[in-house]
């Protein structure tokens, strides 16, 4: 498989590169940056190491290079700045992103490509790859909220002292603050959450909130997260490649799971060489499922603001 990855020289993008690099299962690995000089740095780096990991072939190269990639990973995006509104911020991200969307156009684009969105606001701007690229249904997804998911599990299981390979937890809906924990079907080595030791409402509560702000907790101390998404890229992209049919809550835009459509967030999704392969739909307690339908809300209210005249 040739993956690309857009943004890869950046921390976010890099991070992905290197723990692709580290699977050993991706053969060939493309980073393109609009600074030039970083992206042959990163994969140069990554390239020294390959006598160690596996037979792959890495290097820089420009939107050309992607053309015959199987999957795009788009990671690049701006931060912030002092006293800016989120939808400023958005508006900004939607308008890089749309560059970059025009520009895997001109360039051409495999038919059967997957495009795998990280960049900020994952959600809105998944809805814009789906609806721009005109690619096959399943082959547009966002990173969504697998990063969220994987901090709740091993919060969880740090918390609990349990083994974090063993804990299945879930947080579905918007990667942002209206996201959504589904208690009902969390456990533990297939014990139910609510009744492994040391476990309480309180605490489960405690978790998520740390789970929720990690974001803001990494940039925080170490201006943004780096290894984790790495690694959320990596199990998309392999489960991609390996046609390993996961169960992963990654971003699509719905057409009718869970009663929602014309909006993209994240549910249970098996992820296959078909990309987001289908949804699968779980009985949520009711709260579950309220918080499901504000997040999906709070989303249409966005693109309405971003786009206008989108309707669900």
């Amino acid at each position: 498989m040739k993956v690309g990855i857009i943004g890869g020289g950046g921390i976010v993008g890099s991070s992905a590169g290197f723990a692709l690099q580290l699977g050993g299962i991706v053969h060939e690995i493309v980073i393109v940056d609009a600074n030039v000089d970083l992206a042959d740095g990163q994969a140069l780096d990554m390239l020294h190491g390959t006598s160690a990991i596996a037979d792959q072939v890495i290097h820089a190269g420009g939107y050309a290079d992607l053309a015959d990639a199987d999957l795009i990973c788009i990671t690049a995006g701006l931060r912030r700045k002092p006293d800016e509104s989120r939808l400023a911020l958005i508006n900004r991200n939607v308008e890089l992103f749309g560059g970059i969307l025009d520009s895997i156009k001109s360039q051409g684009l495999r038919t059967d490509a997957i495009v795998l969105v990280v960049s900020n606001p994952v959600d809105i701007l998944t809805f814009m790859a789906e609806k721009d690229l005109g690619l096959p249904n399943g082959h547009v997804i966002g990173l969504g909220t697998l990063l969220d998911t994987l901090r709740f599990r091993s919060l969880l299981a740090m918390n609990l002292k349990a083994p974090a390979t063993q804990v299945a937890a879930m947080i579905i809906g918007e990667h942002g603050d209206s996201m959504v924990p589904v208690w009902s079907s969390a456990s533990i080595a297939g014990l139910p959450l609510e009744k492994y030791p040391g476990y309480t409402p309180k605490l489960g509560q405690d978790v998520f909130q740390r789970a929720k702000t990690s974001g803001a907790e990494m940039i925080k101390k170490k201006t943004g997260a780096g290894f984790a998404v790495g690694v959320s890229i990596a199990e998309v992209i392999h489960a991609i490649a390996l046609d390993s049919k996961r169960v992963l809550p990654v971003s699509t835009v719905l057409t009718g799971a869970y009663g929602l459509r014309n909006v993209a967030l994240s549910v249970p999704t098996v992820v296959s060489r078909m990309g987001a392969e289908r949804i699968i739909e779980i009985e949520l307690w009711p709260k579950e499922m309220q918080g499901l339908k504000r997040s999906a809300g709070i989303l249409q209210e966005t693109l309405n603001q971003v786009f206008g005249g989108v309707s669900g």
